[in-house]
Parts: structure tokens; sequence; C-alpha cells
């Protein structure tokens, strides 16, 4: 789809979300906006709420607008996200691209897909790319007994079938497993940030694997915008993500 190849350049791309501060707030990292854009502009792509895209929109760095919210305050209900924009909208907005989210298992999954499905015909009306951000994590997941990717691959399959252009999803755990995920479908497959608190090394060599297992790239917020160095946590991933470098060479190379 044309507008893919800004935001992915190659098929290959390091993407930084910064939308969680609607689900939940205070957020480490994101209370100055544009600090952390500025330290975070080497990124192929932002993902944003439109808020953000409309104020930000004089800063040179590709947006996303993710279309899906909801909040903590939500009770049971905080895992149903619900549709709070329209393609067309994001487009005027000067988006580059569109995001929503499906939880996978979630009570609310029904409607997340069909939500979904609404937003991958908007976008192939107007020509803007559709990332799926997809999660095998809800309360009624039912993974299969002989699927080691834990819901990943029928994450990835689900996002494809359903129109989108790019995928984000969690990472399996291994090089063979993922591989499974990223042959599942012919659309680029980005991971999500790894567990919480891991090191430096730990996030990086993730990464590292899943682009030996046939992945695109990340996009990996948390991990990103509450680094103490987010600027050179940035570039690290780009070279490992576009340059194919080792763990050891972006760590020397940005003294992480």
């Amino acid at each position: 789809m044309r507008g893919v190849d800004a935001i992915l350049p190659a098929g290959k791309g390091v993407w930084i979300p910064i939308d969680h501060a609607v689900s939940d707030y205070p957020v480490e990292g994101l209370e100055n906006l544009d600090k952390i854009i500025d330290k975070i502009s080497e990124a192929d792509a932002i993902v944003v709420h439109k808020g953000i895209l409309s104020h930000y929109n004089d800063k040179k760095v590709n947006m996303i607008a993710h279309l899906s919210a909801s909040t903590r305050h939500a009770g049971t209900r905080s895992s149903d996200k619900r549709l709070v924009g329209t393609v067309r909208e994001a487009k005027a907005r000067g988006a580059k691209g569109v995001s929503v989210q499906v939880n996978m298992g979630s009570y609310a999954e029904p409607e997340m897909i069909e939500r979904l499905g609404s937003v991958t015909g908007q976008a192939y009306d107007l020509e803007v790319p559709v990332l799926g951000m997809i999660y095998p994590r809800g309360e009624n997941l039912d993974i299969m007994d002989n699927d080691d990717t834990f819901g990943a691959a029928h994450a990835a399959r689900l996002a494809f079938e359903i129109g989108c252009n790019v995928v984000k999803t969690t990472w399996t755990g291994s090089i063979e497993s993922f591989r499974k995920v990223t042959e599942s479908v012919p659309i680029p497959v980005l991971i999500a940030g790894g567990p919480s608190g891991s090191s430096d090394r730990e996030i990086l060599s993730i990464v590292h694997d899943s682009i030996q297992a046939g992945g695109s790239g990340v996009c990996m917020g948390r991990q990103v915008f509450s680094h103490k160095s987010p600027e050179k946590l940035v570039k690290a991933l780009r070279m490992i993500v576009h340059t194919g470098s080792s763990v050891d060479e972006a760590m020397n190379e940005l003294g992480l």
C-alpha cells in the first residue's frame, strides 16, 4: 500500500507508541511530551492519540493515529478498546497511518474485531496503512495444545486476514517459535516491548532474535520512553533493525 515505505523503510521499522497516558496516568517518561518526542524523533514512526497528533504536527516525525481507547477506571470493561476517531479524521490531522487494538480472549473481543474490520475498510478506501495491535491476553484466551507461540501466530493471522498492513504482537520467547509467527503472514510483524524491568541487553537481545526469526522490527513504548536515555535506545534499536548490528555492537557504539 502507498505510504508504507515512509514508515517502514525497506520493510523494517522502529516504532515507538506513546499512547499509554489515555489508559493510565501519570506515566513515567510521558510527563513532558515536547521533551520525549524530541528524544525519540529518530524513530521511523511514533504512535499517538489524535490530540497529540494535531498539537505536535509541526514536529519532523511520522505519526500514526491510535484509534482505540479505554482507561483503567472502566473496571471489568477496561480491556474493551473503543474507537475514538475515524481514518478520514486521522488523515486530515496528518497521520501517516492508523492503529487499532484487539485483545484476543477479552469478553469484548467480537466487538473489537468488528471495529478493526470497520477501520481497515475505511483505510482501504483512503489508502492509509493500518497497524493491528493484537494481544493474546484476555480472560477467555484459549491457547491450543500445540501452539508454542501462545496465541501470537493467531494474533498475526487475525490482523492480516481482517486487512491490516502491519501487525504488532507479543514476543514468543524463542527464535524458533517466533518464526512460526512471521511465517504465518505476508505482512510485517513488529514485536511489543519485553517484560517489565528488562535490562538494555535483554531488550536488545529480544529484538535481535526477532529479526533473525523474520521479524520486521519493534513497536515498543514503555521500555523506550521510560528509559534513562530514550534517544540512545532508539539509535540502538535502529542499528539492530535497520543495519543488522549485533547486540554488542549496538551497546558499545552508544555506551549502553
